[in-house]
């Protein structure tokens, strides 16, 4: 097992209407961007890959998990690759860690 002593925050991109009714196979662009942002990484939940493209799918639809040596470099990562990504009705809360900060 390795265990790393950094940080780690995740923000998930969630469809419009969630969690209610919402819409499926909507593109989904920024994901090789987001992808080279150093620190990030991109998990998919709720994707599906058409032809030349990868849809929406589910209602969470990605989550975006930013890694760094304090808990704001982990968020500010997560947020930074987070916004390089976009679908129609895509929605992501924009207030991760918030009490953390306030202390």
């Amino acid at each position: 097992m390795v265990v790393k002593s950094e940080k780690a925050a995740t923000v998930i991109l969630a469809s419009g209407g969630y969690p209610g009714s919402y819409e499926k196979g909507k593109t989904i662009s920024g994901l090789d961007a987001a992808a080279q942002v150093p620190g990030a990484t991109v998990f998919h939940c709720g994707t599906k890959a058409a032809a030349d493209a990868v849809l929406t799918d589910g209602g969470r639809v990605l989550s975006v998990t930013g890694m760094g040596e304090t808990l704001r470099e982990a968020v500010d990562t997560a947020y930074r690759a987070a916004g390089l990504i976009s679908f129609d009705g895509m929605f992501y809360r924009k207030d991760i860690a918030h009490r953390a900060f306030e202390r």
